[in-house]
């Protein structure tokens, strides 16, 4: 009985959150769209995305020198509320699976983020997708990239894949790389999607969480110039394991 009580809670809290963030959309959707057809551009993408991972239940604490223009961020990736989180948090951009811009809504969310698909399916075309991001990277909005390629269980990291970061091997003039670790403390296994779970199953376990979580992005300092793309994964991957690490060891139960 107290399982049974314990499951429609969370459920009830779920769709609370669910409605709490149909309620931020229609809020926000008005200036948006007078901020685009009067500005050309708007700012509200990111405080949606900022309020969205609030409803969440996430509580984000950013450390570390802002991301500046021409960045590409290489970020580990447990959640689809790493989007939420770092979009909110740092104004980023993100490169995606072409699926998501197919997806009704999420597509058109993603949209005025200014995201960047890739199709994952043209494996031939990696020149292609590697140009896309070198020519994105010339505007001023950060771009991030989860080299995992996937989200994962929170408790390790998954090899980082080199292929994209080869628009930055090495970066053109003026444009960094930098490792950023979404760090979710002792709250990781918890939040992390992997696995057979469905997305919907996931989406209601979080939400339906009670309370609130911290989360820490750290920041973290560019990587050094490097002609090989392999080098640039190995030393992101090593940089964000170090900063997860450190904050294991400390004790931080976040």
């Amino acid at each position: 009985m107290v399982g049974t009580t314990s499951t429609t809670l969370s459920t009830w809290r779920a769709y609370v959150r669910i409605a709490g963030l149909a309620a931020l959309f229609v809020t926000c959707l008005p200036p948006h769209l007078l901020s685009k057809w009067l500005l050309g551009r708007s700012r509200w993408p990111r405080r949606f995305l900022a309020a969205a991972a609030r409803i969440a239940g996430a509580r984000v604490r950013v450390e570390g020198k802002p991301l500046g223009a021409h960045t590409l961020a290489v970020v580990n990736h447990t959640s689809w509320l790493d989007i939420l989180i770092l979009g909110g948090a740092t104004g980023t951009a993100f490169v995606s699976k072409a699926e998501v811009q197919r997806t009704p809504l999420i597509g058109w969310l993603s949209d005025q983020n200014h995201t960047l698909y890739i199709e994952r399916a043209e494996r031939g075309d990696a020149h292609g997708q590697v140009r896309r991001i070198s020519d994105r990277l010339s505007q001023a909005q950060p771009l991030t990239v989860f080299p995992e390629g996937t989200t994962g269980d929170g408790k390790a990291l998954l090899k980082f894949r080199s292929t994209l970061l080869d628009a930055v091997a090495p970066p053109f003039e003026g444009a960094s790389v930098r490792p950023v670790a979404i760090d979710y403390g002792a709250n990781r296994a918890a939040i992390g999607w992997s696995g057979g779970e469905a997305g919907k199953d996931n989406v209601l376990k979080i939400l339906g969480r009670s309370g609130s979580f911290e989360v820490i992005v750290r920041l973290l300092k560019p990587l050094e110039r490097n002609e090989n793309r392999k080098a640039l994964a190995g030393a992101a991957q090593v940089a964000i394991e170090a900063a997860l690490a450190a904050s294991t060891s400390a004790g931080l139960g976040l």
